[in-house]
């Protein structure tokens, strides 16, 4: 049985282009940049040009990108980096309860150096304060960061009006920003949007696992997180596979060249899906927000009354792949913070799926998916003690 897989927020299928534009970097040009041997100068003429196309989808320029093994390497150059080279302007950051691990780990590990953290907190649809915000900013504030598109629910932050409410402070307050699951399902400038550092993941948008970037505003000054040799980056030190970051060069071409189509298909997919769970299955909510404030690849429902581990393992035994919104077993099943912190009861954070779509998904794999769901939903509530029929 083929799989349908609805768990791209997790990681997406490399596309066959990126497959084969990966293999000529692990057969022939498998070497590292360099000057004055051909091998090293073709090399580097490669990898300056896939920072030209790379930059030119976010509105920046070719020397303000940095290949980096990952989201989560370039979240940490950035915040580390950041943090430790201008401390000595103030130790004030605010972040929001709902925002990516990542962010939230780095923000505790401040506070334990000495820094302070203001946690803003978020609306039913994911939404953080904004008044909330505007009271935070002090004059020792050198960082904000967000999540541009939550990882858990889809909603997307609006960065113009936090963009303005951070420019009436009287200095400068960086903005850093996690899009691994905004970039190339949503237009961002990053000079429109006053964005300063940006952390993108290659495998959220079928590029190959292990490469990111790392976008870094000229005068934006890092700190070094990572010690050791320069084989490609100044930040990203040691080696880096030139492989993957030609793969993740033509999943950035694939996903822009007909970026309003891509785009387009994923959210007609995830608003039919949701509308056929909709009309079909009884006691659901929709967690974030309807329409165009939400990322057009995510789904995210509660469905009340039974286990969102249930439903996903049964769903999984009939070939089809989505996450669940709390903490897989191994975890503890402990209810999703993201969910808890909207004003989700710890049933409904439970007792939610996530669906996140691709360009490659297609109407025949959600109307199976629909029925089997209704099926499943229909025989664990039928068991649960929660259900009054």
């Amino acid at each position: 049985m083929k799989k349908i897989y609805f768990n791209n927020c997790l990681t997406s299928k490399p596309a066959p282009e990126v497959v084969d534009a990966m293999l000529p970097y692990l057969k022939e040009n498998f070497y590292f940049p360099g000057n004055f041997i051909e091998t090293g100068e073709t090399i580097a003429s490669h990898l300056q040009d896939f920072k030209e196309k790379i930059a030119a989808t976010i509105g920046a320029k070719a020397n303000e990108i940095h290949f980096t093994t990952g989201g989560t390497s370039a979240n940490n150059i950035a915040i580390k980096g950041y943090l430790s080279a201008n401390a000595h302007k103030g130790t004030h950051i605010i972040c929001s309860v709902i925002d990516y691990p990542d962010l939230l780990t780095n923000a505790a590990f401040f506070e334990q150096s000495g820094f302070e953290v203001t946690y803003l907190n978020a609306d039913w649809d994911g939404f953080i304060d904004l008044n909330q915000l505007e009271k935070a900013i002090r004059p020792d504030t050198i960082l904000f960061m967000t999540t541009l598109a939550n990882h858990t629910t889809g909603t997307i932050q609006p960065l113009r009006e936090i963009k303005d409410i951070l420019a009436k402070a009287d200095h400068k307050i960086a903005v850093h920003v996690d899009a691994c699951e905004a970039y190339a399902r949503l237009p961002i400038n990053v000079n429109e949007l006053g964005i300063d550092l940006m952390s993108v993941s290659a495998h959220k948008f079928h590029g190959p696992q292990g490469v990111g970037f790392l976008y870094q505003r000229k005068g934006i000054v890092l700190g070094q997180f990572k010690h050791g040799i320069r084989r490609i980056d100044n930040l990203e030190t040691g080696g880096i596979s030139i492989a993957a970051i030609a793969g993740m060069n033509k999943a950035v071409e694939l996903a822009f060249e007909n970026f309003e189509e891509n785009t387009k298909k994923i959210k007609e997919l995830s608003q039919y899906l949701l509308r056929k769970i909709e009309e079909r299955i009884p006691h659901t909510i929709l967690n974030g927000p309807r329409g165009d404030k939400r990322a057009p690849h995510n789904i995210n429902i509660s469905f009340e009354f039974i286990e969102g581990e249930a439903i996903m393992m049964m769903m999984d035994l009939n070939g089809i792949s989505a996450d669940t919104g709390s903490a897989c077993a191994s975890e503890g099943l402990k209810p999703n913070y993201v969910l808890m912190a909207l004003g989700r009861t710890h049933e409904q954070s439970h007792g939610s799926i996530k669906f996140t779509l691709s360009r490659y998904n297609t109407r025949e794999e959600i109307d199976y998916t629909v029925n089997k769901l209704e099926q499943i939903v229909r025989e664990l509530r039928s068991r649960s003690p929660l259900y009054n029929k």
